[in-house]
């Protein structure tokens, strides 16, 4: 059974004068453990699949299964715990936290799990120690490099070890050797079970993913 399966996703974004496609019949499906690479110029929907596929945006008409269950009408509530416990982001942005350091940051998405028995801060030494951060965790993002706080964007992103990584332009805001360091620890991660999306527009990257799927104004187009 595929991890994640979408079928006839459509996504339109209306406002009082301007209907906006966003997304069109898409079909997908995606094996556990598969890295697969999304590629497509700006504005063609591929941030949008990866907020659909992670329950940050809801279709506007068509199913999307994750481990087999529809995710369709879920309340917000529980919508976001499954979330919490299936997903994790990686976004270009990074989105860390500048008042809080490094541990801190790590932590957040277990305050927010339902997991009990989990020493947050142990955990969090754990992961930071994994992506080889653990002597930077009391600095703030201020004090980091772009490569180390995307860094600290994968450790937050694995802490509640979930089976699905997103990752949005992972690698946009670094050098070719900092984001192939990034890419490396992406590496590891799926050759550790994890399945991967990785929007990029960095076609010698890609080619080293499982799988491209290509689209254009919406439409998977290969």
């Amino acid at each position: 059974m595929p991890i994640i399966e979408l079928n006839n996703v459509h996504k339109i974004y209306r406002t009082k004068e301007i209907e906006t496609i966003a997304l069109e019949n898409v079909n997908l499906l995606v094996n556990r453990g598969e890295f697969l690479s999304v590629m497509g110029p700006s504005g063609c929907g591929k941030s949008t699949l990866l907020n659909i596929i992670g329950l940050l945006d809801a279709p506007s008409q068509g199913m999307v299964q994750l481990n087999g269950r529809d995710t369709s009408g879920l309340e917000d509530k529980t919508a976001a715990n499954f979330r919490n416990k299936t997903v994790g982001f990686i976004f270009q942005s990074f989105h860390l936290i500048p008042s809080l350091n490094v541990l801190d940051n790590v932590q957040i998405p277990l305050l927010y799990s339902s997991a009990r028995g989990i020493n947050r801060t142990s955990r969090a030494k754990e992961v930071l120690e994994k992506v080889g951060l653990s002597h930077r965790m009391k600095h703030f993002p201020t004090q980091l490099s772009g490569g180390q706080c995307q860094r600290v964007a994968i450790a937050r992103a694995i802490i509640a070890q979930p089976e699905i990584i997103l990752a949005d332009e992972p690698t946009g805001n670094l050098d070719s050797k900092t984001g192939m360091e990034i890419m490396e620890l992406l590496f590891g991660l799926n050759r550790e079970g994890t399945t991967v999306i990785m929007v990029t527009h960095d076609e010698h990257i890609a080619k080293q993913t499982q799988r491209i799927v290509r689209f254009f104004d919406g439409r998977q187009v290969e």
